[in-house]
């Protein structure tokens, strides 16, 4: 073997090169794994150029003699072939190789097997070789062994590339570490036997920090860690094996020294033919970032919490408010009504005024329950124009002689399905904001356009299908871009005190999310305001009257039919057998959905109806319909609720429901008609 040291006259800077592949401290690392994995004696980092061939690193085992900074004839090896040809050299045994058999390198330098792969820096420049040879055959023509090698020079190209940019830039630091070691992210490589190829130090020392003892080259990565974390590992790491790149969440360390959890990102490593022989595994400590999160969903906890009892305060005032002025009423039209000798002119107006009080706190509580999308909707299918002609006539009396209501349907009929009443409360609703907000005298338009699409409303994407549009716009003074965001919440208004509740358009958005579509709201101040109610379109359906518009005016009564009354409120369940009773019905009371089951006994003989609550504790009014409907299929039920989530979210079920607050003549017409149909 010749050898000789650098030549001080060559223009290129070689010793620059060594100290380059002397900075990236995983290269001993690299060089031991090389001679471990191959079982070869010697193997080196080359600086190959044109005319020089010169070691920058060397792991010699059996006596080559080379050192860094040592120098071979570039035109007496291998490496010079490759340099032009930019492909790796493998030879397993020198001897059976039918190129390298005759050439005159192996003779010179006496092995038996090679192997070489090209160290390229990402800008494409031919730097030199990863190399090793041992006087005996080795088997190294193996995907392992060709995708190590490769991964090996690519990670030595990509750090030399970064120390040169790093230099020729004027930079006063240099880069001391390869692409993994200057990574503060623990980061090892693994081949398919799970032992570790290569780490960094971040590795080691986030390892040893967690477990208490080093890792090294050649470890069984999952056998380090305690039994049910050995096994999480292990699986994962096969994942990544089978070719999938992931990231997981896992806890992983000893109890003793915390057990913090990590984000792990798995990476498969393949060789140049796209075979997987590894796979990466960069973990971060998400600990603190955990606990940060944590901590923000408290406090965001804490905030909506807040914001509730900043609601139920708004709540209590505004409820309480305008309950009080109709339980006002209410009572002193019932100390008047007790009075002997009342006139009847005079008791008639009494009775009047708490049947109109009593309408208007349902009307009430009917506000609040569709803000909340609480409200048990009656859908029915109605035209939209012919509606809206009658609520626009029904406005030339609401909004006064000053205000010319103008209205804008389509000649082609535009059918939905919703709840009329809703409907056309929400209409009343908004042209009485439109009617304060003109101060009494302006135009308001009322305008229908069918089939259109539901466009983007408050940040929330449209919808396709076809809607019915129905808006209502005013010449007032516009609403401030500021309260354009609170316009429909509960309570909010800008009118004066006494003047409004700040219910009405929260009705509005309740009825019209509850039914499928939406509501929005253009305006410009000085130039008025439109409010546009979306709701879906259907094909029509035959008319349908609504029981509300059926029936005689005769009070209705019974003929001695039994009806079994299930109610929990003790003063309800009273109230309710009373006015059965009254109306000429026989009653039996059951405070609970079991005992009404067990009063029916197997086949509800002796009953001819049973009138149920919705909200009960146990079995609700719903589920024991339902069970009747497949017990009893022949005994009508009838049910009552004036709240309920499962009537809000699901529906009736096909089941005929009474609306509380309800009245003796709305039970006495709708009892008879179900009793009819069996």
């Amino acid at each position: 073997m010749s050898t000789s040291g650098l030549d001080p006259s060559a223009a290129h800077d070689f010793q620059a090169d060594i100290l380059g592949v002397e900075s990236i401290a995983a290269v001993p690392t690299i060089l031991d794994v090389v001679c471990r994995t191959t079982g070869m004696g010697f193997a080196a980092v080359a600086r190959v150029t044109e005319d020089r061939w010169v070691a920058c690193s060397v792991s010699d085992d059996i006596a080559f003699g080379l050192k860094a900074g040592g120098e071979l004839k570039v035109e007496t090896t291998i490496c010079h072939e490759i340099r032009q040809g930019g492909k790796a050299v493998v030879i397993n045994h020198v001897g059976e190789d039918p190129t390298y058999r005759g050439h005159p390198t192996p003779a010179l330098y006496g092995f038996q097997s090679y192997i070489s792969m090209p160290i390229v820096l990402p800008d494409g420049m031919f730097f030199g070789t990863l190399c090793a040879i041992d006087p005996k055959p080795a088997n190294l023509n193996t995907p392992a062994i060709i995708g190590m090698f490769k991964m090996f020079a690519d990670l030595i190209g990509f750090h030399l590339d970064a120390n040169q940019r790093v230099v020729s830039s004027g930079a006063a630091l240099r880069l001391y570490a390869n692409i993994v070691q200057s990574d503060a992210a623990p980061i090892c490589a693994f081949n398919k036997d799970f032992r570790l190829i290569a780490f960094n130090k971040a590795h080691n020392d986030e390892f040893f920090r967690v477990n208490g003892f080093h890792t090294k080259v050649g470890d069984v990565f999952p056998d380090l860690f305690i039994p049910e974390q050995a096994a999480v590992m292990r699986a994962n790491m096969s994942r990544a094996l089978t070719g999938e790149a992931y990231k997981v969440e896992a806890v992983f360390g000893r109890p003793e020294f915390g057990q913090p959890c990590w984000e792990i990102t798995y990476t498969p490593l393949r060789d140049e033919t796209g075979a997987i022989i590894g796979a990466f595994h960069q973990a971060h400590d998400i600990s603190a970032r955990l606990l940060a999160e944590a901590e923000l969903r408290d406090a965001q906890e804490a905030l909506r919490q807040s914001q509730k009892l900043e609601a139920v305060g708004q709540l209590t005032g505004g409820v309480a408010h305008d309950f009080n002025n109709l339980l006002t009423i209410i009572r002193s039209s019932i100390d008047f009504l007790r009075r002997p000798n009342l006139p009847e002119e005079r008791r008639a107006r009494y009775m009047d005024a708490v049947s109109d009080t009593v309408d208007r706190a349902a009307k009430l509580t009917g506000q609040l329950l569709a803000f909340a999308r609480r409200q048990t909707l009656k859908p029915e299918v109605f035209e939209v124009g012919a509606r809206l002609h009658a609520v626009a006539d029904m406005l030339d009396t609401v909004t006064g002689a000053r205000i010319h209501v103008v209205t804008e349907t389509p000649d082609a009929p535009c059918f939905v399905r919703a709840d009329l009443s809703q409907f056309e409360t929400a209409l009343v609703n908004m042209a009485v904001n439109a009617r304060d907000a003109m101060d009494g005298e302006g135009t308001l338009t009322l305008r229908l356009v069918c089939s259109g699409a539901m466009p983007p409303i408050r940040g929330h994407a449209g919808a396709p299908g076809r809607f019915a549009a129905v808006s209502l716009a005013d010449t007032g003074g516009g609403i401030a871009p500021q309260q354009l965001v609170q316009i429909f919440e509960p309570f909010f208004t800008t009118k004066a005190v006494g003047k409004g509740t700040g219910l009405g358009l929260s009705q509005v958005f309740g009825f019209a999310k509850q039914s499928g579509g939406d509501v929005s709201v253009e305006s410009m101040v000085g130039q008025g305001t439109t409010f546009t109610l979306y709701l879906p379109e259907i094909e029509a359906e035959p008319n349908r009257e609504s029981v509300a518009r059926q029936g005689s005016a005769d009070f209705p009564t019974g003929a001695g039919e039994s009806v079994l009354v299930v109610e929990d409120n003790v003063e309800v369940g009273r109230f309710a057998t009373q006015i059965l009773e009254d109306l000429g019905y026989r009653t039996t009371w059951a405070t609970n959905a079991e005992d009404a089951l067990e009063k029916l006994g197997p086949d509800g003989s002796g009953f001819d109806a049973v009138f149920s609550d919705v909200v009960m504790p146990g079995m609700g009014g719903i589920q024991l319909a339902k069970t009747l409907r497949l017990r009893m299929p022949g005994l009508p039920v009838l049910l009552a609720s004036g709240y309920s989530h499962v009537l809000a979210q699901e529906g009736a079920h096909d089941f005929e429901l009474l609306h509380k607050p309800y009245s003796a003549d709305q039970l006495g017409r709708i009892l008879p008609r179900l009793i009819a149909k069996t």
